[in-house]
């Protein structure tokens, strides 16, 4: 699932995230899925993909605290939430809140 685009340190990353989820018990897939989605928010954090602002909603398992700006105003954007671009954080995860 490694991207064309990453580097061999972004490759070993993904490795080591996919090896660490399946020594806890998860599915290969979602091992994949999740090692994927490490190493692409490592790269957004860089400054290495294309666009900040990506589809990426972040993990499910984490917190909507634990999630940044763009991430939850993606998943309010997938809710349909009015008014989203000019909320701030804590705003966000209220409007999420009560619509999940």
């Amino acid at each position: 699932m490694p991207a064309k685009s990453w580097t061999d340190k972004d490759e070993r990353m993904y490795g080591h995230v996919k090896q660490s989820e399946i020594e806890q018990g998860r599915e290969p897939e979602q091992a994949e899925e999740i090692a994927a989605r490490t190493v692409n928010s490592h790269r957004r954090e860089d400054g290495r993909t294309q666009n900040s602002r990506t589809m990426g909603t972040g993990n499910p398992s984490t917190d909507l605290e634990g999630r940044t700006v763009d991430e939850l105003y993606n998943r309010a954007r997938e809710l349909h939430i009015k008014g989203r671009s000019k909320m701030r954080k804590a705003e966000l995860i209220e409007s999420i809140c009560s619509r999940q």
